[in-house]
């Protein structure tokens, strides 16, 4: 199931994201004043070019010190460029708050796919079956009689957890709602050639094809299901056609994978020889509302203390200008800090490990010291001050 590391990494990424498209809205704000100096080549009068470069050159670095310091120049007497940096900057006010809006929900988004993910893949073993009955029909047609290696693909086709699997009521109806049937050229492709080349020479596939039912309904189930099992486990979430393909579709899968594949190997548990249509799926998380609000308030009041973080930050690099810090750090250790102030259920051992472990996985090889230290120096100094305080079962305030 979701774990909170995972949803710190997807807010760290929603966060990186903001700041690298804030970053281009600035170079597009400075834009707009180069555009406002731009010489008119239809005016009746030659413009002055060397005035409107001037202009152009005031007005751009008036807006990098508003951009630095949040202030417009007072004493500035030249209209036209106290217009166009007042343009540049409300432009980039404007855009500012819609990225904060657009990457807040991409964070969402990206958690919540996760759970789509999963319910996905559980509907491929359908279009497996689809395979393996074009496969056959394909053998059936061969002048010359089917290949000396072509299998018996019957025992699968009648497969009970297959069958369990895709009448499980609340799959239908999700996988209808939601369009997340396992098909398009593209994915049906990659089923195909995880038959034709991994599948089809796996020596458990072979045996379990070439085996014969016990007649006893329950154990057959039982090796119906272990070799449903074995297909998840080697081919969906190891092998090569399918990952692939699942990671060329989505560009999280590395991160994703293990989650996924906890809930669709649980889901198989869940799934005896006793189970009903009715069964429940594997819920995203356990509290996906607790888990969705710890999510939104760190992505919004980490954007929200980011000159304070910043400042503090700054007064704990010894010898280093902040702006040299790399941005990655500086988004995990603003991340770490307001997780330490804000949510004072979390001791603080356990925010200052988890930030170190995204680092080592995320940053640079050097980054995982440079956190922990600046992170160890300031949990210090906060809880000293009475910024940090921990309160909730197994804790003390302050610890």
């Amino acid at each position: 199931m979701l774990n909170r590391r995972l949803l710190r990494i997807k807010v760290m990424q929603a966060l990186y994201s903001y700041h690298q498209a804030v970053g281009a809205d600035a170079l597009l704000a400075q834009d707009r004043i180069a555009a406002a100096f731009e010489p008119d080549l239809n005016a009746e009068q030659a413009p002055d070019r060397r005035m409107l470069e001037g202009q152009r050159k005031l007005g751009e670095a008036q807006f990098r010190e508003w951009h630095r310091t949040g202030a417009i120049a007072s004493e500035l007497e030249d209209k036209a460029v106290k217009e166009a940096v007042n343009d540049a900057v409300d432009f980039y006010q404007k855009q500012v708050k819609k990225e904060a809006t657009f990457y807040s929900g991409q964070l969402l988004h990206g958690a919540e796919s996760i759970h789509d993910q999963y319910l996905r893949l559980l509907n491929l073993p359908a279009a497996l079956l689809g395979v393996l009955e074009e496969e056959g029909v394909r053998e059936s047609r061969r002048r010359l009689g089917p290949r000396e290696d072509a299998l018996n693909t019957d025992r699968l086709a009648q497969n009970m957890a297959i069958a369990k699997l895709l009448a499980n009521e609340q799959l239908q109806d999700l996988t209808i709602r939601r369009k997340l049937a396992w098909d398009g050229a593209e994915a049906e492709d990659a089923l195909r050639a995880a038959w034709r080349e991994e599948m089809h020479a796996d020596e458990t596939v072979r045996a379990y094809l070439a085996g014969k039912p016990t007649g006893l309904e329950e154990t057959d189930y039982e090796a119906d299901m272990e070799i449903l099992r074995h297909i998840y486990k080697e081919f969906v979430f190891k092998g090569e056609a399918l990952p692939r393909y699942i990671e060329s579709a989505d560009l999280n899968w590395e991160e994703n994978r293990p989650i996924v594949r906890n809930l669709v190997l649980k889901t198989l548990k869940m799934l005896p020889f006793a189970a009903t249509e009715k069964q429940e799926l594997m819920n995203l998380s356990a509290n996906w509302a607790d888990d969705k609000e710890f999510a939104e308030t760190l992505y919004n009041q980490t954007l929200a203390n980011d000159a304070k973080m910043e400042q503090l930050i700054a007064g704990s690099v010894q010898n280093w200008d902040v702006e040299r810090v790399a941005l990655l750090d500086k988004i995990i250790l603003k991340m770490a800090l307001t997780e330490m102030q804000l949510f004072r259920g979390i001791p603080v051992k356990v925010t200052i490990n988890e930030y170190i472990e995204i680092s080592k996985l995320y940053s640079t090889p050097k980054s995982k010291q440079f956190v922990n230290g600046i992170l160890d120096k300031l949990a210090q100094d906060l809880a000293a001050s009475g910024d940090i305080r921990k309160s909730g079962r197994g804790l003390l305030d302050n610890q």
